[in-house]
C-alpha cells in the first residue's frame, strides 16, 4: 500500500524574500523531502497550496482507507526531510 507525502512548494516562512529570486521555503522542502525518500511504498507530490500558511512549511500525509494528516512548521533542512521521510 503506498504512502503518500504530499508537499505545498508555494510556503513561504515569514523572513522568506520574494525579490530575493530563490525557490519559496515549500519547493526547497519539496526537493529535500524527495531526495530523503528510500522506500518504494513512499511516494511524494507537490500541491500549491495545502492551505495552511500560518504554520508553513506544511505537509500532508496520507494512505488509502486512512485519514490524512496535515502537519507543518517544518523548515527546509536535511533533518525535517529526512524525518518527514521516516515518519
Amino acid at each position: 500500500m503506498t504512502t503518500w507525502i504530499t508537499i505545498c512548494d508555494t510556503c513561504k516562512r515569514p523572513d522568506w524574500d520574494a525579490a530575493s529570486g530563490q525557490p519559496t521555503d515549500g519547493e526547497r522542502l519539496a526537493d529535500l523531502v524527495e531526495a530523503s525518500v528510500s522506500n518504494p511504498d513512499v511516494r511524494t507530490r507537490r500541491v500549491s497550496c495545502t492551505m495552511g500558511c500560518e504554520r508553513a512549511c506544511n505537509i500532508i500525509v496520507q494512505s488509502a482507507g486512512k485519514i490524512g494528516y496535515s502537519l507543518g512548521k517544518f523548515e527546509a533542512t536535511e533533518t525535517d526531510a529526512q524525518a518527514i521521510a521516516q515518519y
